[in-house]
């Protein structure tokens, strides 16, 4: 059961970062960090950096 929501959970964060992650100049790929649930919070962080980047231009 756990095996099933774990792949649920990478599914519904996987998909969304595919289409996200070409936006803030990062390749669609990396969205495969995803599989480990720490990658989720790392390329939020990177994309939360680049956004306060685009901003200040």
């Amino acid at each position: 059961m756990e095996f099933l929501m774990w792949v649920v959970f990478v599914v519904a964060t996987v998909i969304p970062m595919v289409k996200l992650l070409p936006h803030f100049g990062i390749h669609q790929y990396w969205a495969a960090a995803c599989v480990i649930p720490l990658g989720v919070l790392v390329l939020l962080w990177i994309m939360a950096m680049k956004l306060q980047e685009m901003e200040k231009r």
